[in-house]
């Protein structure tokens, strides 16, 4: 997660010690993150939390010069911190496995004396963590949702049945018009072919008929000197 996702974050520090707490208060506000302070969990602002509970716990186990884990227990029995993510300061780490195993959220121990540095890193890996879980969690309700819709759709109520012959019968009674109706095309199509046929040897008999009036030949009409010739000719005789 990097520094512009961390800003806004509301982080909850648990620390006995003031100026230990402040310091810590101050690194986080750099970073743009915000911060509830608390000196114990006796402490801790129930209002503020129950309005926009934090996203992670930074809190101090030491009570003098050991480790009081039962600050940790106490913790994890508030119904808002039990599953936050914690970051547990202590003199001696790692926490106790019969401590650590009876915890719900996850938790790192950052042993005394600590880098700053190493303890935003911390808090940047488990934040990291956190909305990679909550974007799992969206994701998976998101996929559930789709299959319980898409459930839904499958077993939605069929037809009745007492429709469904309705529509059967309505249909069966129109098949016999179309069947007519494309009957009555297909005889209209042929009577106009047969008609378009007979129309063309028409015109192909007219036509050779009046090709073969205008190529006949004619006799050659006699000169009239000729005819003359011929009745001078029979007079003489």
């Amino acid at each position: 997660m990097s520094q512009t996702q961390e800003a806004g974050q509301k982080i909850l520090l648990i620390v006995a010690d003031y100026s230990l707490r402040r310091l810590i208060t101050l690194g986080l506000q750099y970073r743009g993150m915000r911060t509830i302070e608390a000196s114990s969990p006796a402490a801790l602002p129930a209002d503020e939390i129950e309005t926009e509970p934090p996203a992670l716990l930074v809190l101090d186990v030491d009570s003098g010069v050991s480790s009081d884990w039962e600050l940790l227990e106490e913790v994890q029995e508030h119904h808002y911190l039990s599953t936050l993510p914690v970051v547990v300061l202590a003199w001696e780490c790692p926490i106790p496995a019969e401590i650590a195993s009876e915890q719900q959220g996850q938790i790192t121990c950052l042993a005394k004396p600590f880098d700053a540095r190493m303890l935003h890193a911390r808090i940047e890996q488990l934040l990291a963590e956190r909305a990679e879980k909550a974007a799992q969690a969206l994701a998976e309700a998101q996929r559930r949702q789709q299959q319980e819709a898409i459930a839904a759709v499958a077993s939605a109520v069929p037809v009745p049945a007492p429709v469904a012959r309705a529509q059967t019968h309505v249909t069966a009674s129109i098949l016999p018009f179309i069947a007519a109706f494309g009957l009555l095309l297909a005889f209209v199509g042929l009577m106009v072919q047969l008609t378009l046929t007979g129309l063309g040897i028409l015109i192909l008999l007219a036509s050779l008929l009046v090709w073969t009036l205008g190529t006949k030949p004619h006799p050659s009409p006699v000169p009239v000197s000729n005819r003359l010739a011929s009745v001078g000719n029979g007079k003489a005789t």
